[in-house]
């Protein structure tokens, strides 16, 4: 069971990623497309091109750790885009098969 805090803050890499990296290539991909960012706790997560693989690298106070996850079927339903922090709400749906097609906040902040 993967637990991510409400404040956590998760970043999707918009490009292809080998999924032969592992924390060496990743984190050096992460200093690239998030200068800074590295070790700030967040969450990075990494698709394969065929979107049918998926890593999240993360920084634990005193290591790094991959979340690794590789269906059976089908693909992780993710559009390329910008290189925005994502919801967490997005990224649990991305990660359960779900295709978020519209969220509505039940009150605004």
């Amino acid at each position: 069971m993967l637990t991510i805090p409400g404040n956590a803050r998760l970043f999707l890499c918009q490009q292809p990623m080998s999924m032969r990296k592992s924390f060496e290539g990743l984190s050096q991909e992460v200093e690239q497309l998030f200068p800074g960012e590295l070790l700030s706790g967040a969450f990075f997560i990494f698709l394969n091109r065929q979107r049918d693989h998926m890593k999240v690298l993360l920084w634990d106070k005193d290591g790094f750790i991959i979340f690794y996850k590789r269906l059976e079927k089908g693909t992780f339903a993710w559009k390329w885009g910008s290189n925005e922090p994502v919801d967490r709400r997005v990224f649990l749906m991305l990660l359960e098969g779900i295709t978020p097609k519209r969220l509505q906040p039940r009150f605004s902040l």
